[in-house]
């Protein structure tokens, strides 16, 4: 049960981030173009040259993110992260130039020679719907593990209810992973925030019927496996 109420409490954290998320791309995309190199952090939107010093992908090394050190004409270094280290970071090698976009003090996606553009880790984009698929996959799998976890406690001893417990168990995993399922979809198709709950919705309430049906055939003995066997006849 402990790991239910864990995802809850990351569900409801990532469900109050959606908010902020969506503010916060909403400013990057309405951002105007600086007039001229800012001199402090701004909310207007720069390009700049960069030189590559170096660029690792970081693949096999735990909690390692895809990095690369960026150099500034003046030789000022700047060091970026990258979620992931396609398209663009899997290919840089020291001396390549690429374009940075530096909104807020901060390289927030880069382009390279062939136009391949990439978003650091600072980047805005798609945070919202990263938090939504997070809290609608943590909450609907927390919640249907805490019922099912709490289902037998309530019935201690009851063979059946235990099982029944078990079917719910199981259908929040398939909840959380359709979720997540969802979400990869709509960030490999380019798809808009409001084809998540759209998707995930209707699969989510076949999910939630069968597992109703199958809490039902376990409570009432449907799925026993324990059922009198024929009487065989005997030979002498």
């Amino acid at each position: 049960m402990s790991i239910a109420v864990v995802a809850l409490v990351f569900g409801v954290a990532s469900a109050l981030e959606i908010r902020g998320a969506l503010e916060r791309e909403r400013e990057f995309r309405a951002a105007p173009a600086c007039v001229s190199v800012p001199v402090r952090a701004s909310g207007c939107v720069w390009k700049q040259e960069f030189t590559v010093r170096e660029a690792d992908t970081n693949r096999g090394e735990r909690n390692a993110s895809p990095e690369a050190e960026l150099v500034l004409p003046s030789g000022k270094p700047w060091k970026v992260t990258f979620l992931r280290a396609d398209p663009v970071v899997s290919e840089l090698e020291p001396d390549d130039k690429v374009v940075g976009l530096i909104w807020h003090g901060r390289v927030v996606g880069v382009r390279d020679s062939d136009g391949r553009r990439q978003q650091t880790s600072s980047g805005p984009v798609g945070w919202p719907e990263d938090r939504l698929g997070g809290a609608l996959a943590c909450v609907s799998f927390g919640l249907t593990a805490l019922v099912g976890g709490l289902w037998p406690l309530l019935a201690r001893g009851d063979r059946r209810h235990a099982r029944a417990g078990m079917v719910v168990r199981w259908h929040g995993v398939g909840l959380g992973a359709t979720a997540i399922l969802t979400l990869w979809a709509q960030s490999a198709n380019d798809w808009p925030m409001w084809a998540i709950p759209a998707i995930w919705g209707p699969l989510a309430l076949l999910i939630l019927a069968s597992m109703t049906a199958f809490a039902l055939a376990a409570v009432r003995g449907d799925l026993d496996d324990d059922a009198p066997r024929e009487a065989q006849p005997q030979t002498t």
